[in-house]
């Protein structure tokens, strides 16, 4: 018995697309391209336990409730694995800032360096007591 010409003609295109499709299979995977830019409102990185341990945010500009004005600012906190923010970095129009607490468990050991319009300092304290504030002279 005679194979009808169909036959041969659908497994000979079934053979093709087999073969398209292998090949794609067989390609390495390529990313796509990456974005030049990536827009947020903030950004958070969490550890395993899906805690914040570095935040970057911009903080609107607001007034305490004793009346005191503070301006549009620019936030990176780096913050330890019990919640302690230790690095702070901000940032606005009047002054810049950074600040480095000491470790959970502690709560006057710090260093800051402030620089606004007029003046910047460095001031350190310890845990103690003890401080030292450093200023052009």
């Amino acid at each position: 018995m005679k194979t009808p010409h169909i036959l041969i003609i659908v497994t000979a295109v079934n053979c093709g697309l087999v073969v398209v499709n292998l090949a794609q299979v067989i390609t390495p995977a390529r990313a796509q391209s990456t974005a030049t830019v990536l827009k947020a409102r903030a950004l958070q990185i969490v550890d395993e336990q899906d805690r914040v341990r570095a935040s970057l945010e911009v903080l609107p500009a607001s007034t305490s409730a004793a009346g005191v004005r503070s301006q549009e600012t620019v936030l990176l906190r780096l913050i330890t694995e019990r919640g302690r923010p230790s690095v702070k970095i901000g940032v606005s129009e009047q002054a810049s800032g950074i600040s480095i607490a000491g470790p959970t468990g502690t709560k006057d050991s710090y260093a800051i360096l402030q620089a606004d319009a007029n003046t910047s300092f460095l001031k350190l304290r310890a845990e103690d007591g003890r401080e030292q504030v450093v200023k052009p002279q």
